[in-house]
């Protein structure tokens, strides 16, 4: 016998939930992996059908769990064509931010570093989104929404977006696109604070700051090498040779 009902609590990261059936009564735990179409995320107040189980305790457990629609096709049709075109400019503006970037250090504007900082992170979110996608769809542990801040915070954005488009991967959740947008408009702004005098200035003095480390450390290191190297050769016995 199918049940109908709400889903009133639902964990994302945890991938787990609640559905109080349409009838009253005990609420129904819900897991992802009792949905037939696992390429849909839930989220509060969708309605859904399901079998009711039992788990070895004797709670209400829901299998075969498919969502109603309750739009209607032309509704889907029209919003899902807006979605597309919508989503459809968010990896082009990773694009010409990217060349952006490269414009701006081959002018010598921003050193290699940033760069290569934007393309290492951008391929790390891209690999973490894709785990966390893998993870949603197997009921695995899902990476926490604020990992994937930090590393958009800190230049993963672009790859971020890609990933958003081309997985299809927290791209509807309005509270994540919120935050995620912010660590974007935080992160361009650091951004461009580096490209003002005061910003290419301090810039600067942390490159040289971290050269001049760089430099200590390696001779430091150079000479802790000659030192070891002469003790070595005085400790070193000597052959015993007898004159005739």
């Amino acid at each position: 016998m199918r049940f109908q009902g709400k889903i009133t609590s639902w964990k994302d990261e945890q991938g787990f939930g609640f559905i109080t059936p349409n009838g009253g009564g005990e609420p129904v735990f819900l897991h992802i992996k009792a949905f037939s179409n696992r390429r849909r995320r839930p989220v509060e107040n969708e309605i859904v059908t399901y079998d009711l189980a039992t788990d070895a305790k004797g709670r209400g457990r829901a299998e075969g769990v498919v969502f109603v629609e309750t739009r209607s096709p032309v509704s889907d049709s029209a919003g899902g064509g807006a979605r597309s075109g919508r989503a459809g400019g968010l990896p082009m503006l990773a694009v010409l931010f990217f060349a952006f970037v490269a414009v701006c250090t081959l002018a010598g504007k921003l050193p290699l570093a940033i760069a290569g900082m934007y393309v290492g992170a951008s391929v790390l979110a891209f690999a973490i989104y894709a785990w966390d996608k893998a993870a949603a769809q197997n009921g695995h542990w899902r990476t926490q929404e604020k990992t994937l801040h930090m590393i958009a915070l800190f230049g993963g954005w672009p790859g971020a977006l890609f990933a958003q488009k081309v997985l299809r991967h927290k791209s509807s959740k309005t509270s994540f696109q919120v935050t995620f947008w912010v660590t974007v408009l935080i992160n361009c702004g650091v951004l461009g604070w580096l490209l003002t005098p005061s910003g290419a200035l301090a810039m600067r003095s942390v490159v040289a700051a971290v050269d001049t480390a760089y430099a200590k450390g390696k001779s430091s290191l150079v000479r802790e090498e000659i030192s070891h190297e002469h003790r070595r050769t005085i400790k070193e016995p000597k052959g015993n040779s007898r004159s005739p």
